[in-house]
């Protein structure tokens, strides 16, 4: 950076004929101006930059700050003086952009800075009365057929209504989203929205092209889906049966080859004392069958032999 400070030349005032050209007074009040920025600055006052003569009697001097993120900043000391005096008077002090200074964003009006994806389910939206999507409604007449069609089945009965404008948006809107018909779901769909059963198409000129979904294993279920939409929830449509990984032949039965199983005797429990029915197993076995020759022998019988 040059040592020698840099001198600004002050526009001309419009309307005034006569331009002040220097002010050796107020120039030469570097010192003056340094202790006025430094009681702002403190130790972000950097070197001198210079002095632009505003002004008759009316004059700037600038430094250069060091502030971190302040490139392209400077201080700025703002001195008059009275006339033909030579006490230079402090008038102002401050922080000023410069070329290539980093600056905010041009500020924007809430209502244009507001998104709709910012917007919650609680957030609450001023009314605007000429909001240009909006066109005004029908009011009843007491013509019941006219009143029926505007009303009940054009849905008019309101004070505004959407417009072609905001209703061909919507349509747009809708139409290019998740449920439309350019998504993966719907390419590999068997059959689209238009065909199932569990969709409920919308009421006036929108119901050519979307309706809503009320199918409660569906992704959209309780959402507009345009017709040309599709899911793997549809009602007419199956999943593909695909078999094991080789082919099962049918079993083979051999009627001619008997095979005989041994069946087990089952002993089923009486009611009343088991040694009871214990002693009448023995005395039926010890008791020998008419017409036997060769009686078994009793327990006593082979104990004494």
């Amino acid at each position: 950076m040059s040592s020698t400070p840099e001198t600004f030349a002050a526009p001309a005032r419009a309307g005034s004929s006569r331009r002040a050209t220097k002010d050796a007074v107020l120039q030469g009040a570097v010192e003056v101006a340094r202790a006025a920025a430094a009681s702002e600055a403190g130790s972000d006052l950097g070197e001198y930059l210079g002095f632009e003569l505003e002004a008759e009697r009316l004059g700037t001097h600038y430094f250069e700050t060091t502030a971190p993120g302040y490139v392209g900043w400077r201080w700025f000391v703002t001195l008059t003086r009275a006339p033909r005096s030579r006490t230079p008077i402090v008038c102002e002090a401050g922080l000023l952009p410069g070329d290539g200074a980093l600056l905010a964003p041009a500020w924007v009006p809430w209502s244009d800075r507001l998104a709709p994806e910012d917007v919650s389910a609680t957030d609450r939206l001023p009314y605007d009365p000429d909001d240009e999507r909006l066109e005004p409604g029908y009011v009843a007449t007491g013509d019941e057929e006219m009143d029926r069609i505007a009303i009940r089945e054009l849905g008019l009965g309101r004070d505004r209504v959407m417009n072609r404008k905001a209703l061909e948006a919507a349509a747009t809107r809708w139409y290019n989203s998740s449920r439309g018909p350019d998504t993966t779901g719907s390419r590999q769909a068997g059959a689209d929205c238009a065909t199932c059963g569990f969709v409920i198409p919308l009421a006036g000129s929108l119901g050519n092209l979307f309706g809503v979904c009320a199918n409660e294993w569906s992704p959209d279920d309780g959402k507009v889906v345009s017709l040309d939409h599709g899911c793997g929830a549809h009602s007419e449509t199956d999943v593909r049966r695909r078999g094991g990984e080789w082919k099962q032949s049918e079993p083979h039965l051999d009627d001619l080859e008997l095979e005989v199983v041994q069946a087990v005797e089952r002993h089923d429990e009486t009611e009343g004392d088991d040694g009871a029915a214990a002693g009448t197993d023995e005395d039926a076995e010890s008791v020998p069958e008419a017409g036997d020759d060769n009686p078994k022998p009793t327990a006593e019988e082979t104990t004494s032999s």
